[in-house]
């Protein structure tokens, strides 16, 4: 019975939840991603960086389905993605943390946490409001529900959206993403800020609110400290993929450069 459980166990942990092959796309005559090889397991922590400019959110927006290739193929858990998430439904789910958190205005904390539910669930607004409290308190923001975005930190915004992405729908517990996707989480914060979602994002993934995510950032405390496995994209290709305990130790002169923010190396500084 343990062998059996454990075998189950690592299949679980060995589920690759999607796989970009060849991806391409090109804005005017522009080429963003050339060709780009990707691959997500259950469980893993990756982190795209590179130069700004590079195509490192159009990969997020092709990974979360909101925008198409021009040419390549995308497998969700096994199965081949035809046309964009409207088209036709994913096997997982996957959240999107949108990098200024994207929070409507004029609606209040609990009515954006709360937001697809009460638009979407016959739940009851208590039901929905006790879901929201419990999603606040997740991510380290009780009491506040009744607050608007504006009267919130920066900091705090960023937590309000992780909230919003992760709600559960009793009615479809499916509804809870398998992947997240994050784009530069700790913009613009300061370094105590960042370091608070930081440790969030980890706490959320061991707590299983989502044990996987793919997360663009610039930042090199965000890399060191949420990511388990690093890819550099430069000029449209994955150039290096590699453990953070690896980027050290690389020969590679686009990451030594990225790292040390020399402005000599192969990496050219525009202006």
């Amino acid at each position: 019975m343990y062998e059996l459980e454990r075998k189950c166990q690592e299949n679980y942990e060995n589920e690759l939840l999607m796989e970009l092959s060849s991806i391409r796309k090109v804005f005017g005559s522009n080429r963003v991603l050339d060709d780009v090889n990707l691959s997500i397991g259950r469980g893993e922590a990756i982190a795209i960086i590179g130069p700004s400019g590079t195509g490192k959110s159009t990969i997020l927006r092709i990974i979360a389905g909101l925008l198409a290739p021009d040419g390549g193929e995308i497998y969700v858990a096994g199965q081949r993605r035809v046309g964009l998430i409207d088209d036709s439904p994913d096997p997982i789910r996957i959240g999107m943390v949108f990098q200024q958190a994207a929070l409507f205005d004029s609606l209040s904390v609990d009515e954006n946490v709360g937001f697809f539910l009460y638009q979407h669930s016959r739940l009851s607004r208590s039901e929905i409001r006790r879901l929201v409290e419990e999603s606040l308190e997740m991510v380290g923001l009780p009491g506040i529900a009744d607050r608007y975005p504006a009267e919130l930190s920066g900091g705090m915004r960023k937590r309000v959206s992780f909230a919003r992405a992760v709600i559960p729908n009793p009615e479809n517990p499916r509804d809870r993403p398998d992947l997240l996707l994050y784009d530069e989480p700790t913009a613009g914060l300061d370094p105590i800020a960042s370091t608070v979602i930081e440790d969030l994002i980890r706490e959320m993934q061991r707590g299983q609110a989502c044990g996987s995510y793919v997360m663009v950032t610039h930042q090199e405390s965000t890399i060191r400290r949420t990511a388990d496995r690093v890819s550099f994209l430069h000029q449209g290709k994955i150039q290096w993929s590699g453990s953070v305990s690896e980027i050290d130790a690389t020969d590679n002169a686009l990451v030594r450069q990225f790292f040390s923010g020399s402005v000599k190396g192969p990496i050219h500084v525009v202006g």
